[in-house]
């Protein structure tokens, strides 16, 4: 079966009465008559707070502003039709309405949109990812769904355009010290100093990936403590072990991490892999080190947890 990803992003959108807006699946879609927040993929290069605002504008009529991020989640979908299995990296978002009226989206994904109470929405059919953040239980589909639709499930990029979700931890220990992972040569960035973690695998939860990424490249157990921000980076002509220049798209969300019983840093993944060397830095070691961007960021006090 062939593997394919894609990275969306989603508002949760609540009224003055504390009520959420959701946004109903059209025939066209492959999950006709399913509820769920509004939202959808990402195009190539956008951030995925820009996303979130296009989308809501595309399937509800409303302009909203991201207020903060609030969850990483992701799922795959299983269309036996056409043996293709999509992981879904989805990105939740807080917004607030700015202006305009509800509406379903013309000849669009959504056919309907409507505001509920948590006792409401749990007696429609929902997405299990919007189940999840509304703490209710969930629910199997009906058995027909999901249904490819004309333009195909998740259709495969071209070959010399990537997008990449990954996950990255601002890590420290008890001490106060932060764990910082160099590039290897022949890698994007060779000779900076990272912050741990990488890309998740198919099928695979961002905080698992992150802490598996932990382990592969330093050596140290992490515990995950909150998640802090999401960093976008388009670099339209990166070169790395391919050999020729890739148009990547790398969306990456930050979490704070714990490591309560540090060990000397050692790289453990397998040879080859984009990690030199780890080590534990002392807040004033940091001072004129060789950062990469994301690693800036999250030291200076994270990423914005939504605003490009």
């Amino acid at each position: 079966m062939e593997q394919r990803r894609r990275v969306g992003a989603y508002g949760m959108c609540r009224g003055s009465d504390g009520r959420v807006l959701l946004a109903r699946g059209s025939a066209s879609c492959p999950f006709p008559g399913v509820w769920q927040l509004p939202g959808g993929g990402l195009e190539h290069a956008e951030h995925p707070a820009r996303a979130v605002v296009r989308e809501f504008a595309e399937e509800t009529g409303l302009t909203v502003e991201v207020t903060g991020l609030r969850a990483a989640l992701a799922d795959v979908t299983t269309f036996r039709a056409a043996d293709v299995a999509v992981h879904t990296d989805r990105l939740v978002f807080d917004v607030a309405v700015r202006s305009g009226a509800p509406r379903p989206e013309p000849a669009g994904g959504s056919d309907e949109v409507a505001w509920f109470t948590t006792a409401e929405a749990a007696q429609v059919p929902l997405m299990p990812f919007t189940a999840e953040l509304l703490g209710l239980p969930l629910s199997p589909l009906p058995p027909d769904l999901p249904r490819s639709t004309a333009e195909g499930p998740a259709t495969a990029p071209p070959a010399d355009r990537r997008q990449r979700f990954g996950a990255y931890g601002l890590v420290t220990d008890p001490a106060g010290r932060v764990l910082l992972t160099m590039i290897a040569d022949g890698y994007p960035g060779a000779g900076r100093w990272h912050l741990p973690g990488g890309g998740t695998d198919h099928g695979e939860q961002p905080v698992a990936a992150l802490l598996r990424e932990l382990v592969e490249e330093s050596g140290q157990l992490g515990r995950v403590v909150e998640l802090i921000g999401v960093d976008n980076l388009h670099n339209p002509a990166a070169l790395g072990p391919e050999g020729h220049p890739i148009d990547w798209h790398g969306v990456r969300v930050v979490y704070r991490v714990t490591v309560d019983v540090p060990t000397e840093p050692r790289v453990t993944e397998l040879a080859g892999g984009s990690t030199a060397r780890a080590a534990w830095f002392a807040p004033e070691q940091l001072v004129g080190l060789p950062l990469t961007g994301i690693a800036v960021l999250a030291l200076a006090g994270g990423p914005a947890e939504g605003r490009p």
